[in-house]
This record gives structure tokens, sequence and C-alpha cells, in this order.
């Protein structure tokens, strides 16, 4: 018999009694879960929630916390399509780096390492009070990301100043060719006025 297909999707309110059943049979504190509930993906099998991880974003960090199951003979297919999910999200949210202190074999095959005291120095604040080991994978080189935008941006700007230099050497060209147009026709005006004046007044000559 095949098996039933597994299906995930975001956690809603529904799910909560399950949800806090499963982190109960995993010694994860529940209570303190709930206020996390629209953190987690749920996996389905025939309609049937039997696993969840939570995936928080802070700024350009997430965190996968808090996943169990209350069948673990689906928990290595549910992370595959966790983590097409976490790629997913992680890539819309604008996430450079994935934190995790779940030690399932799964996460290293997926890149996941142990943290260096180098990488800790990027670990948000929010969960710098968590002692547990932790494993991190970067997804995206913000150091290099931010290198080239800064240098996009100094180019963008230097462009900037130059058109605006261009412009104004323009602006001021234009301003002097009607300052001698405006110029030239009151010149021409003053000399029509003086000729109209000596023709009316016969004792001009």
């Amino acid at each position: 018999m095949n098996p039933q297909p597994l299906h995930i999707r975001r956690a809603t309110i529904e799910d909560l009694a399950t949800l806090k059943a499963i982190w109960r049979s995993m010694r994860l504190p529940a209570d303190a879960l709930e206020s996390h509930l629209t953190e987690f993906q749920v996996v389905e099998r025939a309609g049937e929630v039997v696993g969840a991880i939570g995936f928080q974003i802070i700024r350009t960090a997430a965190l996968l916390h808090g996943e169990g199951y209350s069948d673990f003979s689906v928990a290595d297919a549910a992370r595959e399509l966790f983590w097409a999910r976490i790629q997913s999200l992680s890539s819309n949210y604008g996430v450079f780096r994935l934190w995790t202190q779940e030690n399932s074999p799964f996460w290293r095959h997926w890149g996941f390492h142990q943290a260096s005291a180098e990488n800790l120095e990027l670990l948000p604040a929010e969960w710098k009070q968590a002692e547990a080991p932790w494993l991190t994978q970067e997804l995206k080189n913000e150091a290099a990301i931010n290198a080239a935008l800064n240098t996009q941006f100094a180019g963008y700007t230097a462009s900037e100043k130059k058109s605006a230099a261009a412009v104004s050497a323009r602006a001021k060209k234009v301003t002097t060719i009607f300052t001698g147009i405006f110029f030239g026709i009151f010149f021409i005006c003053l000399v029509v006025l003086i000729v109209l004046i000596k023709h009316r007044n016969p004792f001009a000559h």
C-alpha cells in the first residue's frame, strides 16, 4: 500500500492543541512556543498534523526551532519538504544566514555546521541567551553584498553628480544665451525708440 502523501502549510490556531501535544511529547516548552504559533510550518498526512518546525526571522537571520513529530516515520520526508519551504521563505524575506539548535543529522547533511566563534558574533542578540551549541548556514554573504551595494551606490552618486554638473553647465550656457538675446532686444528697442522720438520732435534737428 502506498504511504499517504505529506503536505506542509503554515500553522493556524486550529492546530494549537495538536502542536502543544507534540511539543510536550518532545519535552519542548509548549506554553512558550504557543506565542510563536504563526512562525510554525506543519506537515499533514491525510489531513492530520504529524509534525512541525518553527521559522523565526530577525532582520537578515532566521532560526529553525521547535521541531517535533507525533510519528517519526515521516520525519525525514517531512524535513525535505520543510527544507524546500525554508529556502523559499529565506529567499522571499531576504535572509542571509540560518541558525538552529536542532541536532538531527539531516540539517548537517543540508549544509549546517557548528558555529565558530566568528560566526557567533553574527548571532542576533535576541537568541544569545540560549547556551546549547549552535549550528549555522550562510545563504548569502552579507559583507560581500553590502560592499557591492556600497560600490554601486558610490558609482550611482558619482554618476548623479556628473549628470548634475552637466545640467548646471547647460543651464549656465542657456542663461548666457538668453541674457545676450535680452540685451540685444533691449538695445534694438532703445534705438527704435530714439529714432521714433527724433521723428516726432521737429526741433530735434
